[in-house]
């Protein structure tokens, strides 16, 4: 796997290993702080760079894309690529939207973004690309792109949590709920419909009987956990393909003695956030990418875009860094890696 200092070692394969190495299931370590949800400002380049990428998060704060944007300056700053992160505070449909304006306003040669809405930030990616302005989509998909930079593939997703969880619970299975973060958001729909067809078909004993939004928020989360819990009887399980509902799912259930022994929590989380519960026992495994890894791809995607080196054709081939050789998947999708399996053994040795 990558290691932390320059990305996980492309030594597993593209496929799920135990549920191997992620990207993370977070937004501004890198010094250039975007503007606010209500000004659409941002901060560094403008259209006298030669190369410049603005990257737009689904919100500012989120650890997630904290690490992700960390990763896409250093690879930005690698390549002598202007860079700029800029971004909402809240994640509604349209908040993006005038961030996309400022970017195509200050004559930014690449923008790469993580949809809140696919659909509603279309009309203005579509304008920016008409202009020019290379897209890339990353952590999230949309339409109006020319290449998506995804941290794994859905199935491979999929069969991870699937697997922890069904791992788990055994022949007996059980109750589960899934706790999502924005009901809108593409990936996070593409997850929990996969993970729920492959229940259906290999694990029938266990069954979904809810599922829950939080919103990629902390106390909406955390009630849309205490929710799950309270509401369902003998639930056993929790999978939260998100990085905040599985953090706030467990620190819910870090508070409430009365549910641990009964209900299993995994998902998609951060080291550095989900050391504790690990460590208390709260959590035993969940699962990720390296989000640093998956921003730094994006910026080499992008300069491979507005080079030329790439258009987006399935079979394109560019190098980003120390991460290697990439090839352009079907429908302009380049794949990070496969997920990655955390506990006890290994949660410490990760600083994102």
């Amino acid at each position: 796997m990558r290691n932390t200092s320059g990305g996980f070692a492309r030594k597993i394969s593209l496929s799920v290993v135990a549920v191997a190495t992620a990207g993370l299931l977070l937004a501004g370590c890198s010094g250039n702080n975007g503007g606010s949800s209500n000004d659409g400002g941002s901060n560094g380049s403008n259209s006298g760079d030669a190369n410049s990428v603005t990257f737009i998060p689904k919100s500012l704060g989120n650890k997630y894309f904290e690490a992700s944007d960390k990763g896409a300056k250093a690879g930005a700053d690698e390549l002598k690529m202007a860079f700029t992160e800029a971004g909402p505070t809240a994640t509604g449909s349209a908040d993006q939207v005038p961030f996309i304006q400022t970017a195509i306003q200050t004559g930014q040669k690449a923008i790469a973004i993580a949809a809140n809405d696919p659909a509603a930030v279309c009309n203005d990616l579509t304008q920016a690309q008409n202009q020019g302005v290379k897209v890339v989509a990353f952590d999230t998909d949309t339409d109006c792109r020319d290449v998506f930079v995804n941290q794994a593939t859905v199935d491979g997703i999929a069969e991870g949590l699937v697997k922890l969880v069904a791992d788990h619970l055994g022949a007996d299975g059980g109750k589960i709920a899934i706790e999502s973060g924005g009901a809108n958001a593409a990936n996070l729909n593409a997850w929990v419909d996969a993970i729920q067809a492959l229940l259906k078909k290999d694990h029938p004993n266990i069954v979904v009987a809810k599922i829950a939004y939080g919103d990629d928020d902390d106390q909406k989360s955390y009630q849309a956990a205490q929710g799950l819990m309270q509401s369902i009887p003998d639930l056993k399980a929790i999978i939260a393909p998100d990085t905040v509902a599985v953090k706030e799912a467990a620190h819910y259930l870090s508070d409430t003695k009365e549910f641990q022994g009964k209900v299993w929590v995994t998902g998609l989380g951060l080291p550095s956030e989900m050391k504790d519960y690990v460590d208390s026992g709260i959590v035993e495994k969940f699962g990720l990418w390296n989000p640093e890894d998956l921003g730094y791809l994006a910026s080499y995607a992008a300069d491979a875009l507005v080079k030329g080196e790439i258009t987006g054709k399935e079979g394109d081939k560019f190098t980003a860094g120390k991460l290697g050789e990439y090839t352009v998947g079907k429908d302009g999708e380049i794949v990070l890696g496969p997920m990655f399996v955390f506990d006890k053994s290994n949660v410490g040795d990760f600083s994102f």
